[in-house]
């Protein structure tokens, strides 16, 4: 008899196959020359600063799991939130479909440590909610702390950008202020959403505003050598770039994230940097969470294995 468990298994198998084709198709687009050309115009500074920046960026998307655990009530050690989050980030990253990919993955983890289908549900949805959250916040930001004698890469004057600024604080400012005034369950449609604790709210938006500060920061330092653009610039630029790419639920932003950036950065030589960052930010997590959920799903086989076997003796 097929049940879910089975399903989700053959689910979890297709996502490591399509992930491995996903790397093959994707470098398969720049030949080996080309990608040694990029990297190794960029300096070897630039490079570690950037992947220092990935670093942090995944340590922050490792405190979305935490926050989410706290919000619905379970308690887990660090090492499994961490462990859930890289796995399923490093992959959902790269498929596209986040809530799907990265969800299919969580759920995997979360169902062995005791999570009911409800829960689990809760946390992809915050999750998704934190991202949201960075997002604007960091949009908001970077539009209204731009110099204002400064020309503005996506066409907008300094009235323009200010107003652009604060209609994208406004979504956190009022996520805020639902979180501190009401303590009851709210419902759209047949949806059910209980806003979390103030302090968990103010947790989710400046961890998803240092994540995604993390990946314009990587960003900005692969473009130093080709580009003169502030951080402010770079910021605003990927922002934009990335919504487009969620939009668009192409797997990893695969083009999407290079033809926005590109278009507000007009700079033909940072496609060697928009190449190094998705090696850095896309494909090297992809390559060790692969065999992270492949060594955890042996794992787990043969602690259920031996546990069954104790069983029956």
């Amino acid at each position: 008899m097929i049940t879910r468990h089975h399903i989700l298994k053959v689910f979890v198998g297709v996502v490591i196959c399509l992930a491995a084709l996903l790397i093959y198709r994707s470098l398969g687009r720049y030949t080996l020359d080309e990608i040694e050309e990029s990297v190794m115009s960029i300096s070897r500074w630039r490079l570690l600063s950037a992947f220092g920046f990935v670093v942090l960026s995944y340590l922050c998307l490792t405190g979305f799991d935490t926050l989410a655990a706290r919000y619905v009530g379970k308690s887990l050690a660090y090492r499994q939130t961490a462990l859930a989050s890289f796995t399923a980030l490093s992959i959902g990253h790269n498929l596209g479909f986040a809530a799907l990919s990265s969800g299919a993955v969580r759920y995997r983890f979360y169902s062995r440590w005791g999570l009911s289908g409800e829960q689990i549900a809760k946390i992809i949805l915050f999750c998704g909610v934190t991202v949201g959250l960075g997002l604007l916040t960091l949009a908001g930001l970077a539009l209204i702390l731009q110099p204002s004698a400064k020309e503005n890469l996506l066409g907008l004057d300094l009235v323009g950008r200010i107003a652009a600024g604060l209609v994208c604080l406004a979504g956190p400012a009022v996520y805020l202020l639902v979180c501190a005034t009401i303590r009851r369950p709210l419902r759209l449609w047949k949806w059910r959403f209980e806003p979390p604790r103030l302090t968990i709210a103010l947790g989710q938006i400046g961890i998803g505003t240092l994540n995604f500060a993390c990946v314009a920061a990587c960003i900005h330092q692969l473009l130093a050598g080709f580009t003169s653009a502030s951080y402010m610039d770079v910021a605003t630029a990927y922002v934009t770039a990335n919504i487009a790419a969620l939009v668009s639920h192409v797997p990893g932003g695969l083009g999407v994230l290079e033809a926005t950036m590109l278009n507000i950065l007009p700079t033909t030589a940072a496609i060697g940097a928009l190449v190094a960052f998705r090696v850095l930010y896309f494909f090297i997590p992809l390559l060790v969470g692969i065999p992270t959920l492949i060594a955890s799903e042996a794992y787990h086989r043969h602690r259920g294995g031996r546990y069954s076997q104790q069983t029956v003796m």
